[in-house]
């Protein structure tokens, strides 16, 4: 818990609060408290079994959420520490980006997204913020985690303008083309720092994509040429490891001298201060072609690759006929969603579903399906 932080940082002082006042904890910080309401939710525990690119029964050695949003933990206090920005507050938001993330990964998401058209849509960052705000049941005199206005502000890292007119003080910086904290900035480019790099070493590991392939791209060439030169007989996983390894580090460094830059010369003197400015935290323009060639390489050859599709293609089958079923027949939901469906109709079915895994959505569909089950 730091007492030193900058103006400009979030703090326990400057913070906005909670939505439903709570007395100061003792021997923590807010943001402290945030991280380990998180940390403790039945969401949290359930992003071990949900997928990023590969489906969680496809192999143990390949990322989860849950992975991912500690990678993202890590990658973001470590520059947060060397910005001076407040850690505790961006490992929360770390933690938290994915609560409302689908089964399935993005194929799930649109699945769902797909259902719900008619019903306002589905985004899982919006989803992130109504399992905190709403979904977690948990505590005697709130629903929801009752989170500090900055972890939430942080989570949300977009919504239109008919979405954000229903968050009030959350929705404003939609509405009015503000931005967020700087604390999540950072989280929001931490994340993709994250994802990019594990994204190559999961492609790797499964044989999709190739080091071949990859040395057509410019920033994966750079380091594995570094490696090679600092270790001529290196080869295999420690060859992709190190590869990756020097990636990460290139971006975290990059990212934390441009922003450094940036902030030096806006020099904001509070976080609101910070939320009139354009965005600071942010990557030079060199590295920032570099991640987006890496991501259009990704995008093309691992997230479309044929294998990767007719996986996606399953789940998007998956998740359109759960939700066909349950609101034809809202009777076949379990019992604590059918009494919430008749108040606030398919959201619920919405919430049903984003909140399984992809092993129980498998279970699920098996179940409802199946004319004999296994």
């Amino acid at each position: 818990m730091r007492n030193n932080l900058p103006p400009y940082a979030v703090s326990d002082t400057n913070s906005r609060g909670r939505r439903i006042h709570e007395d100061p904890p003792t021997g923590r910080s807010q943001f402290q408290r945030d991280r380990d309401r998180v940390i403790h939710s039945t969401a949290f525990r359930r992003l071990e079994y949900k997928t990023q690119v590969f489906v969680n029964h496809e192999g143990d050695l390949f990322r989860t959420r849950l992975t991912h949003s500690l990678e993202v933990a890590q990658i973001g206090r470590s520059i947060a520490r060397n910005l001076q920005l407040n850690e505790e507050l961006v490992e929360a938001i770390s933690l938290a980006h994915d609560l409302g993330h689908t089964p399935f990964g993005h194929a799930g998401q649109d699945a769902l997204d797909n259902c719900m058209k008619a019903h306002g849509g589905f985004e899982h960052n919006l989803q992130s913020l109504r399992v905190v705000d709403i979904l977690e049941e948990r505590y005697a005199r709130f629903d929801g985690l009752n989170l500090c206005f900055e972890t939430r502000e942080g989570i949300l890292k977009r919504a239109t303008k008919s979405k954000a007119q229903a968050l009030g003080e959350l929705g404003e910086r939609f509405l009015h083309g503000r931005s967020a904290s700087l604390e999540a900035q950072l989280a929001n480019l931490a994340d993709e720092i994250a994802y990019n790099n594990h994204d190559v070493d999961d492609g790797v590991r499964s044989g999709l994509i190739t080091q071949a392939q990859l040395e057509e791209i410019e920033i994966f060439a750079r380091h594995l040429h570094q490696v090679k030169q600092h270790y001529p007989d290196i080869a295999g996983r420690r060859l992709v490891h190190e590869t990756v390894r020097g990636m990460i580090n290139t971006l975290a460094t990059d990212l934390t001298t441009q922003s450094k830059v940036h902030i030096e010369a806006a020099n904001p003197n509070s976080p609101d201060n910070v939320r009139e400015m354009p965005t600071l935290v942010g990557f030079s323009d060199t590295i920032r072609q570099q991640q987006q060639e890496l991501k259009r390489f990704l995008h093309k050859n691992l997230y479309k690759h044929y294998q990767v599709m007719r996986m996606s293609n399953k789940a998007h089958h998956i998740v359109e006929k759960l939700f066909s079923a349950f609101a034809a027949e809202p009777a076949l939901l379990p019992p604590k969603y059918q009494h919430k469906f008749r108040d606030h109709g398919h959201q619920i079915i919405a919430d049903y579903i984003a909140g399984m895994t992809d092993r129980y959505a498998i279970k699920e569909y098996r179940r409802m399906f199946a004319i004999i089950e296994d």
